[in-house]
């Protein structure tokens, strides 16, 4: 295993993080899942198909798929039929938009607890993160991580 240095600490941001959030589901007597929030997010706006809400996120169909799975499973989601009757919608049972309307205010206290980290820290934690974000819609990290290996070669082999 590569030496991390620092690093390490900070691959255990987003564990930590959907570590806190699922304890604070559980204290709230919430059923869900932080995988359930991209297509939440995704049917929200509009979205209807699996290929919508691919279109809308950064995961892959077959993450989407599986997350709709235990969706329906769930009873927070039904298929249903679209106008054109080639492809199968999905919409949000009412389960589902109850469970929408529950995790509002845990929304809003997200915000507010990562402020109360920006004011610890002294970053803009959303603002680099927003950035980042951008960064890497720009150039995926799998892409990054290929200019990364290519530039060590390079240099492995005094810059020819």
């Amino acid at each position: 295993m590569p030496d991390l240095g620092t690093s390490a600490n900070s691959c255990d941001i987003g564990e930590r993080v959907d570590q806190g959030a699922a304890e604070r589901y559980e204290t709230l007597k919430i059923d869900y899942r932080p995988r359930y929030t991209p297509l939440l997010r995704a049917l929200a706006a509009g979205a209807e198909t699996v290929t919508e809400i691919t279109s809308s996120s950064s995961l892959t169909q077959g993450a989407i798929s599986q997350t709709v799975s235990l969706m329906l499973k769930g009873g927070l989601l039904a298929r249903r039929g679209l106008d054109d009757g080639r492809k199968t919608g999905l919409r949000l049972t009412k389960k589902g938009v109850a469970l929408l309307t529950t995790l509002e205010p845990h929304r809003q206290m997200t915000f507010l607890a990562i402020r109360s980290l920006e004011l610890e820290i002294g970053y803009p934690v959303l603002a680099v993160l927003q950035a980042l974000g951008a960064a890497l819609e720009r150039e995926g990290f799998a892409s990054r991580l290929k200019a990364a290996s290519h530039r060590e070669e390079k240099e492995a082999f005094g810059g020819r």
